[in-house]
């Protein structure tokens, strides 16, 4: 609209039933701008969220699961299920296997259960690190096909 006065502004915003809000607050040429503030504050949060929104996306986090040599069939499905949820959204996978007493001495056994969870989960994941012992514990990354 022009050069104004602060007066004018004003009472051209009044008018219209809008706000004078001040744009930039430079002394020689302040920029002010006749507009619905609670409108555009609302728009703000919004492409803050969205913004916030589109972080957590890129953000892939690691699930990890946690097995033993004697974790029954049930069990093994469950985890089994809900780690492809997780591959499908893009997440990697670290699959642990505890050692307890004297199932130290057949660490074979944790490494044929950690490729079998590996295994049923081949059409969504890759292994990305192969089983490693590791003190009483075994792991191994999955990551999701692409």
């Amino acid at each position: 609209m022009g050069v104004k006065n602060l007066e004018d502004a004003l009472t051209l915003a009044n008018y219209a039933g809008l706000d004078l809000v001040l744009m930039n607050a430079n002394p020689e040429h302040a920029v002010g701008k006749i507009m619905d503030y609670n409108k555009y504050r609302y728009e703000k949060q919004k492409k803050v969220k969205e913004q916030q929104k589109k972080q957590r996306e890129n953000n892939k986090d690691i699930k990890e699961y946690r097995f033993t040599i004697a974790t029954d069939v049930h069990d093994f499905e469950t985890r089994k299920k809900n780690a492809e949820g997780y591959l499908k959204k893009g997440h990697k996978i670290k699959a642990t296997l505890r050692f307890k007493g004297r199932q130290l001495a057949h660490p074979e056994l944790g490494k044929e259960m950690l490729l079998k969870f590996a295994d049923s989960l081949a059409e969504y994941a890759e292994i990305e690190q192969k089983p490693k012992q590791e003190g009483k514990s075994m792991f191994m990354l999955l990551a999701p096909k692409k």
